[in-house]
């Protein structure tokens, strides 16, 4: 079997072998591991002794459980390390600080450091990862997914409500096991506990689940408390535990509640997509469904049940629902197959475990991977340092219209080869460990890849590209770790001279594709969208990137990472893409924003695929059909139905209203006036009715379920001036022919971020 040779810097110092899952024993004393030996999981007990670092050791002075307070050498703020001989004792001593130093606990510049994982802080001191010598096939994996009940005359589900009730756990794992706990068999509570029993009898490392987190977990495990049911899903047969968090993701924060079961992780494949678009911004939506489709692993002939229809299906088809319930198990499944591996590989190196690697930043992995060098080597720890502007790449759109054919030249790594090649790294790193990290990853991540080209079987070959892959996530994230409020080793002034480097390098190759004759539609950050120099063809390809790249600065390197039938340039970061496949791209807010009602995203995707296709004369055609489709009552509800979730009470909401901090809203007005008992993580689905295009939505909405097909009563002229809005969005480009510079031709931008 071909291997990446064990570099401690990377993966740590003790490489123990098949360390599967950490939890806290023996009163907090002492840490469980659960270790993969000759197929089975077995269990060892290791000593632990909780850490903090400080500025002051007098801090943790005469705190109960201390055991030592040890300096640390060399420059850097955090210069005392203090270990306790328990978790509690370590709680206890965390309080002491927080209340003498007046900072609360990891607030940016307090005098210590206190990391509450205590899983994160044994692997940080021990040296260890997860999962070493295996591949993630070698993960037993179990996907569950539950169908509910809702109550006559309610949209969506609540826990809360006593009518509704779980009717079917559906579960299948990676041995090929299919299973659906049957509500129609079982009383909840029993089914509750038949769920339980499978979960320990199949014995998995990996629970996942799409949307787990913020629904079916927290359904179960309030249906459970009704019941005075233990969700005993352990390894030794614990109680699913859980807490409030929260997650950033690019510019978007989420809450849910985290759930832990000793000697388990959970991985929730919702967020797993939130993460892989993020970086992709190429999914269709996060739905199950969508993803499946996109991914390719929706079986064909799986069964589809609309989910308004759940609560008849069961009394009305319980076989097909039961059906549906398993297909949604068995996507759930191939999804986490192809979405989880690059963070399974991240836990074989970074001192988090498996699901936290789902659950932290890039930036804090980082942070991570020199804080476990800094304490190896027995170094003081810097404070991080003060925030501070940082420019932005250089983002720009040269043409509007469509382009045919267009290439994508790329800069590869762009910012961390400039890191590299520039030698730019925080000046309190000390150590040099940040530059030497970034240059163990990139020669890592192109042994890999040519590994993983090499490899003959498929385990291993899949196995050495999700190690790539997570090694161009972490890479990809040294530039974003400089501007890290939170980073200990940060450093502003370095970004921000990374971003300059990188905006000169991005504008050299504009110029560059200029001179050889090729138009460029799009900059953005590290990489130029051009019509290639007329006669081009793919035999050009190497000539025109040698050209393009004689004149950058060593250690840059371009390659020509796409091939495009055309392109439609709309405006700023906002394009679509027709491959050579006939398969159509959208990338923007304004053509995928979560805002836009169904029918909108819809009446985009025809327009924009009637541009690329060269169709122009279609474009009036397909805003005529809708306006249309809606005069006639032919558009289905669900397409311009908008649904909503309730972020808060509706009495908070009210409080706000009335003392001027926000505005109406027509889900709220609607939850509230429903006669229905609604809480926070309920949805509200309306339309909106009346006559005229210029209704105050408050005043007009009607909720979803009260919508009668047979006397529709929609809003025509209101949904008919949104089809036309559209219209004047594109009619200039229904009547372009090719391209054009922008209407108002912008100044190359140059964004203000900070990560």
């Amino acid at each position: 079997m071909l291997t990446i040779e064990h570099a401690p810097l990377l993966f740590g110092r003790d490489s123990s072998p098949g360390l599967v899952a950490f939890d806290l024993a023996e009163g907090g004393r002492a840490i469980r591991l659960y270790r993969r030996s000759g197929g089975a999981t077995v269990t060892e007990i290791v000593p632990f002794s909780p850490f903090f670092l400080l500025a002051d050791g007098d801090l943790v002075k005469d705190a109960e459980g201390l055991m030592a307070v040890e300096p640390l050498a060399g420059p850097g703020d955090l210069r005392w390390r203090a270990s306790f001989a328990s978790w509690a004792d370590a709680l206890g001593a965390r309080d002491r600080c927080r209340d003498r130093s007046g900072q609360p606990v990891n607030a940016l510049g307090a005098p210590y450091l206190f990391l509450g994982d205590p899983v994160h802080q044994y692997l940080l001191q021990a040296g260890r990862t997860s999962f070493g010598g295996l591949v993630f096939a070698d993960l037993r994996r179990l996907a569950l997914d539950i169908e509910v009940m809702t109550t006559e005359g309610h949209e969506f589900p609540s826990a809360a409500r006593p009518g509704d009730r779980i009717i079917a756990v559906a579960l299948a794992d990676s041995t090929g096991f299919r299973h659906v706990v049957r509500g129609d068999r079982l009383d909840e509570r029993a089914l509750l506990e038949e769920c339980s029993r499978i979960v320990r009898e199949r014995d998995p490392d990996v629970i996942e689940g799409h949307n787990i987190f913020r629904f079916d977990l927290e359904y179960l495990e309030a249906r459970a408390r009704l019941h005075r049911v233990a969700l005993a899903w352990g390894r030794g047969a614990e109680s699913l535990r859980s807490r409030v968090a929260r997650l950033q993701i690019a510019e978007r924060t989420i809450g849910y509640r985290r759930y832990e079961v000793a000697g388990r992780h959970i991985i929730d494949t919702w967020i797993l997509a939130q993460l892989h678009d993020a970086g992709t911004r190429d999914l269709p939506g996060f739905g199950l469904k969508d993803l499946a489709r996109h991914f390719g692993v929706a079986a064909e002939g799986r069964t589809y049940v609309d989910p308004s229809r759940i609560t008849r299906e069961f009394s009305e088809a319980p076989e097909r629902l039961m059906a549906y319930a398993a297909d949604d198990a068995v996507e759930t499944l191939g999804i986490g197959s192809i979405l989880a591996p690059p963070y399974f590989a991240q836990a074989q190196a970074v001192p988090f475990d498996y699901q936290s690697c789902t659950l932290r930043g890039a930036a804090a992995k980082i942070d991570a991977l020199v804080l476990r060098e800094y304490l190896a080597r027995g170094h003081a720890v810097p404070l991080p340092g003060p925030v501070a502007p940082v420019g932005g790449g250089h983002t720009a759109i040269y043409q509007e219209g469509v382009a045919r054919p267009v290439l994508h030249v790329d800069v590869t790594s762009l910012y961390p080869s400039l890191m590299l090649a520039r030698s730019i790294a925080p000046a309190s790193d000390i150590l040099g460990v940040f530059p030497a990290l970034l240059q163990h990853l990139r020669d890592f991540r192109v042994r890999a890849k040519r590994l993983a080209r090499d490899a003959r079987e498929p385990a291993e070959r899949a196995h050495l590209g999700a190690l790539q892959q997570s090694f161009k996530i972490l890479i990809n994230a040294f530039y974003g770790y400089l501007a890290f409020s939170g980073g200990h080793w940060n450093d502003f002034d370095a970004a921000d001279r990374v971003t300059a480097e990188g905006r000169a390098v991005v504008t050299a190759v504009l110029a560059a594709l200029t001179a050889q004759g090729a138009t460029p539609v799009e900059a953005d950050t590290d990489g130029v969208y051009f019509v290639p120099p007329s006669g081009h063809t793919p035999a050009d390809d190497d000539v025109l990137l040698e050209r393009v790249a004689a004149g950058l600065p060593d250690g840059i390197q371009l390659e020509l990472d796409g091939r495009y039938a055309a392109m439609f340039s709309y405006k700023m970061k906002t394009y679509a893409l027709l491959d050579e496949l006939g398969r159509l791209s959208l990338k923007g807010s304004a053509f995928r924003s979560r805002g836009l009602e169904a029918f909108q995203r819809q009446i985009i995707g025809e327009i924009v695929r009637c541009l690329v296709l060269g169709r122009r004369a279609e474009v009036r055609a397909v805003i005529d059909r809708w306006l249309g489709d809606f005069a006639a009552h032919r558009v289905e509800l669900r397409a311009f139905a908008r649904t909503e979730t309730l972020q808060e009470s509706i009495e908070a909401y009210r409080d706000k209203v009335r003392a001027g901090a926000r505005s109406t809203s027509a889900a709220y007005e609607l939850a509230g006036t429903s006669g229905r008992s609604v809480q926070p993580g309920d949805q509200v689905s309306y339309y909106v009715t009346g006559r005229g295009p210029n209704v105050t939505v408050n005043e007009y909405a009607k909720l979803a379920s009260q919508w009668d097909p047979a006397q529709p009563d929609e809003n025509v002229e209101y949904y008919q001036a949104k089809v036309r809005e559209i219209w004047d969005r594109f009619r200039a480009f229904a009547e372009l022919e090719g391209l054009r510079p922008p209407v108002e031709e912008p100044e190359p931008s140059i964004q203000l971020t900070l990560f």
